[in-house]
This record gives structure tokens, sequence and C-alpha cells, in this order.
């Protein structure tokens, strides 16, 4: 029989707090534990397994949600064709690219105000040699959506 650990060496092995693992598990993200006779959970060894993969996708960008569908499609890869990680991955670096093309595009927006000494936004977006691009800014908003 492996070893059983306690919530706080899972934890502590993982990187997380036991609160973690407790919000995971009612997530469906690990499965409910054993319970020792004391009532004490006790995790199999890849219960650290399944929290570091969360951990990992996390820090490549995915949602908790979306690395609970990586999860998944690890546990049912002899079904019905899923897309897994290589799939999901280009997905991720087309939103990534996306992203860094928007902050390349803000970053030299404020580099030019900032070269031009601009120092009132609203005299500034009054001034046709205003290197600020009121317009394209607000446009790209609107193509972003709300909240952004």
């Amino acid at each position: 029989m492996s070893e059983r650990l306690r919530s706080s060496q899972v934890a502590e092995a993982a990187g997380v707090n036991a609160q973690t693992l407790r919000y995971y598990e009612r997530r469906g993200l690990l499965p409910e534990p054993d319970r020792s006779p004391g009532g004490h959970r006790r995790y199999d060894g890849r219960a650290v397994t399944v929290l570091r993969v969360i951990k990992a996708a996390q820090r490549l960008g995915f949602t908790l949600d979306e690395a609970a569908e990586l999860l998944e499609t690890g546990r049912h890869r002899h079904g019905r064709p899923v897309p897994g990680l290589q799939q999901r991955a280009r997905g991720k670096l087309a939103e990534v690219e996306e992203r860094i093309a928007d902050l390349t595009a803000l970053r030299e927006a404020l580099t030019a105000a900032l070269d031009a000494g601009c120092d009132d936004l609203t005299r500034c977006a009054g001034s046709p040699c205003c290197p600020v691009p009121f317009t394209d800014l607000a446009e790209r908003s609107r193509r972003a959506g709300p909240g952004c």
C-alpha cells in the first residue's frame, strides 16, 4: 500500500496551502481523499502531482477551468478525441502574442507621449500634433469589449 500524506504534507510538497487543497476538492480537481480513523484527510502521492500540474498550467497562463480540462483530457485520452496540451497551448500562445502586440503598441504610445512632453491629456487631445493615439485607443477598447 502506498504512503498516505496529511493535508499539510501535500500542501508543502506542492507549494500551496491547505485551503487550496480543500478548494480544489470542492471544484473536483482533486478526488476526495480517504480519511483516517480520526477523520483526518489522507492523500495518496498522486495528489501532489495533480497540484503541481495545476500550478504549472496556471503559470503558463491557463485559467483554473482550463487546467481542469487539461487534467480531464489526460485522464480520458483513450475515449473520443479531445484537444490536448498541444492544441490548447497553441491557442494560449496566440492569446499571449496578441497581448504582447497590444502591450507593444501601448508602450510605443506612452513613449511618444513622454518624448513629446505631454502633461495634460485634455489639452493634448485637442492638439493635432499630440502623439497619443486617442482614436486608435478608443477603437481598440471597443474591439476588446467591456471591462478591458
